[in-house]
């Protein structure tokens, strides 16, 4: 059945079987198109006021029709009927619009490779009743790489209708192909995610905590695999309900994506899935949000079976209520885009596998829960301590856990490169006494700046490592310019937790990175603090002395305390 894509919202049913009625009308493969279709395609443009393009092949023939300009109604790659990236692709676009053909449209022409753009034009004011074609356009590829194309002066539409396009694409093509012009090279590379970053600032937010967060975004894409190629930034009071920020910031970042080549766009805030569908309609590209971003990042450093079990579960939980966003891709998996039935089963029958897996996932959560429950209880019994390291991503921790105790957890300065809590035993020499001290020192999973509440929930197991702990060290990166939001951010997670140690140590680390000034002061702000160096071995003696101060040990002169 012939569907009508694009944008349909305000657009009368009567209406879309109006447009529907253009599959039927074949076009001379020799000609743009005849002046009846065109100001049929006119009228109705101007009756439900918004653009309309219609794509034809080299025979004539509607193969798809669009609401919205160009850019906003590409074929998917996959439909065009040449696919090598040396020639045109057998396409044809004319589109009915209320100016010439802008810079959207001609970047959505070079990418799709398109024969030509035909653009019909009537005047915004008159796009009413009479459906006036002003004057036309016609647009097409040329071989230089400066501007790969070119327009033709105005014309009015019976010589547009009377060119010879046959002969016409002949020759562009055959001018393409002798200057070895190859048009793939405007191609975006698939192998990975080219990412343009949008950014709100809203009402509340200081321009330091803005740039703080785009800057903590760009490092999150970085780490996911991602390469940020654009940043587009806009100031709002609050996030458009539809599409977060403004219409003209969408045409924006649409053109961004075809002129740079982005196949990913993600948002500094979490985004409704209603907005993220709203979003791709009008972009073409995938649209995310921070949180998902945050959870791929999980899914990759997973390694342990717990942790592949409890990152599995944040991610049902995010996705599935935005399973309604992909009902139109489910649905033509069933009988095709515009039935119900079909379609809908397949969406319901794909969100009871999810939420059945949930189920699942939450009981093997409990059961992991109970597991490391027991173990704790084993570790009270022989009444060692249990000091937790906890901090924003990137702090050290891991770090710092491989020097006092030997361990081997990786380590790399990247976000969040350790997920699985890692427990091991320390022995620290008491300075007055001699004597010594085992405790037991749990390295967590970093925190971040509005962590994401699935992974709370998935990863509650975990985080129970820092709940059940006897004492917190809140380990703190002073050489990064926001470690003050840091600390912030920390303890927003810690007070949303169940229950954490009453007593905490803080200890600045990477202070080998810090210029000397900005230490003094830090050291003046915060007397009680511990700075040390992980990696340098700076400062480890004295952190190792206020552990002990901090749980409150006191051993006799040539006692080895375990308990």
């Amino acid at each position: 059945m012939p569907t009508v894509y694009g944008n349909l919202q305000g657009i009368r049913s009567a209406q879309v079987k109006q447009i529907e009625a253009l599959y039927d009308q074949r076009q001379s493969g020799d000609r743009v198109c005849t002046i009846e279709f065109a100001r049929q395609l006119a009228q109705l443009s101007s009756t439900i006021h918004h653009p309309i393009c219609v794509y034809l092949n080299r025979r004539g023939q509607v193969i798809r029709i669009g609401i919205g300009t160009p850019l906003q109604t590409q074929l998917p790659q996959s439909e065009l009927p040449r696919q090598g990236g040396d020639r045109l692709s057998g396409i044809r676009c004319v589109s009915v619009m209320s100016h010439a053909p802008d810079r959207g449209s001609l970047v959505a022409m070079l990418k799709q490779r398109w024969d030509a753009l035909a653009v019909l034009v009537i005047p915004e004011g008159k796009r009413q009743k009479a459906a006036e074609i002003q004057e036309t356009y016609l647009a097409h590829l040329i071989p230089d790489f400066d501007q790969p194309w070119t327009v033709s002066e105005p014309m009015p539409l019976d010589e547009l209708t009377n060119l010879e396009l046959d002969d016409l694409i002949y020759d562009w093509e055959k001018d393409l192909g002798e200057s070895g012009f190859e048009l793939d090279q405007f191609q975006a590379p698939s192998d990975h995610d080219r990412v343009l970053l949008v950014g709100l600032m809203t009402d509340g937010m200081t321009a330091q905590q803005f740039e703080e967060g785009m800057t903590e975004l760009r490092r999150l894409v970085d780490t996911a695999g991602g390469e940020v190629i654009g940043v587009i930034e806009q100031r709002r009071g609050t996030p458009h309900p539809q599409t977060v920020v403004g219409q003209g910031k969408v045409e924006e970042i649409a053109l961004q994506v075809q002129t740079q080549g982005a196949n990913l766009v993600v948002f500094d805030r979490d985004i409704s899935p209603s907005q993220a569908r709203n979003l791709e309609e009008q972009i073409g590209v995938r649209v995310v949000d921070r949180t998902e971003i945050i959870l791929d990042i999980f899914a990759q450093r997973a390694q342990s079976q717990a942790g592949k079990l409890q990152v599995e579960l944040a991610q049902l939980e995010y996705r599935l209520p935005r399973l309604r966003g992909q009902g139109r891709g489910l649905s033509r998996l069933g009988a095709g885009i515009g039935t119900r039935g079909p379609g809908e089963t397949k969406l319901e029958s794909e969100r009871r596998t999810i939420q059945r897996r949930i189920q699942l996932l939450q009981q093997e959560v409990n059961q992991l829960q109970a597991h490391r429950s027991r173990l704790r209880q084993q570790r009270q019994q022989q009444q060692i301590p249990v000091v937790g390291l906890v901090g924003y991503t990137n702090a050290g921790k891991s770090t710092l856990l491989n020097v006092l105790t030997q361990a081997e957890v990786y380590t790399a300065d990247q976000l969040f490169a350790t997920l699985d809590p890692t427990t091991r035993r320390l022995t620290i020499a008491d300075d007055m006494t001699a004597a010594r001290k085992e405790i037991l020192l749990t390295d967590t999973v970093g925190f971040i700046h509005h962590l994401p509440p699935s992974l709370m929930d998935a990863f509650r197991a975990t985080l129970e490592e820092v709940t059940e702990a006897d004492a917190l060290v809140h380990l703190v990166d002073l050489s990064h310019p926001a470690w003050a939001s840091h600390i912030e951010s920390v303890e927003t997670v810690l007070d949303d937790l169940p229950a954490t140690p009453p007593t905490a140590l803080l200890a600045f680390n990477k202070i080998d990175h810090v210029p000397p000034e900005v230490l003094t002061q830090v050291r003046q702000d915060y007397p009680d603090a511990v700075f040390i160096s992980a990696t340098e071995r700076l400062g480890l003696d004295r952190l190792k002395q206020e552990i002990l101060k901090l749980l409150g040990i006191s051993v006799q002169p040539g006692e080895v305390e375990v308990g």
